[in-house]
């Protein structure tokens, strides 16, 4: 009996020496990580900028063309009601059906317009993070990072892995040559 656990005793010595050891082994090669906030980086970098405005300007153009299009109706809606005891029934339908077309229009104007911002929006959106995405590949593999995660489905990280100040200014650096 004494055979069987003195061989039992033999392996739980080499186990214990290797987990013993075994911190050693991880400590050879670090295990770099990395977070980046891309909302940050879409919202601070120059074309996340400049689409904002570009995008600001398309709404505030279309926002002028549906608000128009409201105080016509508003007027439309005003001279029926003014003219409502001197109109024929006739010349009334034919006023009231006026108003109906001039609200599906309407309708339809801020349908489209909103159809439109958001294409446009997405189509910027997907174009910088497309490049974000390259920039964050090229930073991976250059610095040795093992994994960089998107900060938003983080529930704790350290502060020293957050990336996301070095990729935004590699990303305007980047543009800026492009510019030129």
């Amino acid at each position: 009996m004494r055979k069987r656990f003195g061989g039992g005793v033999g392996l739980c010595s080499l186990m214990l020496a290797a987990a013993m050891l075994m911190p050693v082994a991880l400590h050879a090669e670090t295990i770099k990580f990395g977070s980046i906030d891309v909302q940050k980086v879409l919202n601070e970098s120059e074309s996340g900028k400049k689409a904002k405005n570009d995008l600001e300007g398309l709404i505030k153009s279309k926002q002028s063309t549906i608000d128009e299009k409201g105080k016509a109706i508003e007027k439309l809606k005003a001279d029926i009601e003014k003219q409502a005891s001197v109109l024929s029934s006739d010349a009334r339908k034919t006023k009231e059906e006026e108003l109906e077309k001039s609200i599906r229009e309407y309708q339809r104007l801020v349908q489209d317009s909103q159809a439109e911002i958001k294409k446009k929006e997405a189509d910027l959106t997907e174009s910088i993070l497309k490049e974000i995405k390259d920039l964050v590949e090229k930073t991976g593999e250059a610095e040795g990072y093992a994994l960089i995660l998107e900060k938003g489905m983080i529930l704790y990280s350290s502060k020293g892995i957050d990336i996301t100040d070095a990729i935004l200014k590699k990303y305007n650096e980047s543009k800026a040559k492009t510019a030129k």
